[in-house]
């Protein structure tokens, strides 16, 4: 299939969509995640679990109508700046390559404490430089590695939710919300949790590389949201009627102790070395989709314009792929990101407002979803942002703030 100089080619179907999906889905949140959406809402965690998704719904269906109306590079930063405005493609934008290019450093260093905890930094640089090297080659090479990575992940995960669940110490008594359980605490979770379902935007922000996006993006986006959905409330289930709320809560390693806690020791070396392996496919997405919505800022001249190129041979993003991976490479190196990412989740729930508010505005003819969704899916996101936790709050302000500062004084 040909492409015209300076586009991408579109390489992917509704199976390769779906595995991008599923990568970026189906990564180290879960191995990570239950353990503070624990702490904010013990056993209520299943029900911020339940209202992430929701959101999340909402957000993938407005993304995969927008997606398949604008089946371009960038997925909301297009979406924003052609139905809201330049400034508002912007700010999506700029929330989003700045918030995933630390999760992309942060996704890395969970590489490297679960491959060889001695060496975190070294092999977390090595992963980003080895993941860059195999999109720098094509979208169709990186949806192979996908393939191999998803196929892993899910039978780790499979097998752990069984383990747990047939095993002697499971009691459903601990799935109880407790007298503690309030709604502010389950709106924290919700919030935690959606970070993990954040990563269906890399079908859209692939818009340019698949094939008869119209058609593709809107299946593949609620096929790797309900595939995620199932798994991830197989293993919260799992994991809660095993350790309960307070356990769950206090530990950083939820389904390596849960399993201990079961008397599978064994499945122990099983659950981080998947844990690695998800966390190499949740890197390998988020470099796709920092990359794609970096070139079309850079076409608009947004960021710089040398990073607009596109690779003669390849039909990739080259020089943004270069440039996001160095960038990760060098900050899994010198710095933990682990703990600096809070602004993140605000970051990429101010991207979906932005999305649903864009999906708000289609007309019946351009195929615009139900009302009740971008509504529902604005309001969500909304209210999951500032139900965060005060100092990701504040980071995240900051963030979209110093973008919208820095959109003015270049436009002036």
């Amino acid at each position: 299939m040909t492409s015209a100089p300076g586009e991408l080619r579109r390489r992917l179907g509704v199976p390769d969509a779906v595995l991008v999906g599923l990568g970026a889905m189906l990564g180290a949140g879960v191995f990570a995640a239950l353990g503070p959406a624990a702490r904010a809402a013990g056993p209520g965690l299943l029900a911020g679990l339940a209202l992430a998704a929701v959101v999340a719904y909402c957000n993938a269906t407005s993304s995969a109508r927008l997606a398949a109306r604008y089946p371009a590079s960038g997925g909301t930063y297009v979406y924003g700046r052609e139905r809201l405005g330049p400034f508002w493609g912007y700010l999506a934008g700029w929330g989003f390559v700045v918030g995933k290019t630390a999760s992309c450093a942060a996704m890395a260093l969970t590489v490297g404490a679960y491959a060889w905890p001695e060496h975190a930094h070294a092999v977390a640089a090595g992963a980003a430089l080895a993941l860059t090297a195999v999109n720098y080659v094509g979208v169709h090479k990186s949806a192979l590695v996908t393939r191999a990575i998803v196929a892993v992940v899910l039978v780790v995960l499979v097998t752990v939710a069984v383990a747990l669940l047939t095993s002697g110490e499971a009691d459903a008594a601990r799935l109880s919300f407790g007298a503690d359980t309030s709604w502010g605490g389950i709106l924290r979770a919700a919030g935690l949790l959606f970070f993990a379902f954040a990563g269906y935007a890399r079908i859209a922000t692939l818009g340019e590389e698949v094939r008869d996006p119209a058609r593709t993006i809107p299946r593949a986006v609620p096929i790797a949201l309900a595939i995620t959905l199932a798994v991830y409330a197989a293993v919260a289930v799992a994991a809660l009627s095993v350790l309960g709320g307070g356990r769950l809560a206090a530990t950083t390693a939820p389904l390596a102790d849960a399993v201990r806690a079961a008397g599978l020791p064994g499945l122990a070396p099983v659950v981080r070395a998947g844990a690695a392996v998800a966390a190499l496919g949740s890197l390998l997405a988020l470099i796709l989709g920092v990359s794609r919505t970096t070139l079309a800022m850079a076409r608009d001249r947004n960021l710089p314009g040398f990073l607009a190129a596109v690779h003669p041979r390849f039909a990739v993003p080259h020089r943004a792929e270069l440039a996001v991976g160095a960038v990760t490479a060098v900050a899994a190196a010198t710095a933990d990101m682990r703990g600096a990412i809070g602004f993140s989740s605000f970051a990429v729930l101010a991207y979906y407002a932005v999305a649903n508010a864009s999906a708000w505005t289609l007309s019946p003819a351009e195929g615009r979803p139900p009302r009740l969704v971008p509504a529902l899916g604005l309001a969500g996101c909304l209210t999951l942002a500032f139900a965060l936790p005060l100092t990701s709050v504040l980071a995240g302000s900051a963030v979209l703030a110093a973008g919208a500062l820095l959109y003015t004084v270049t436009r002036r």
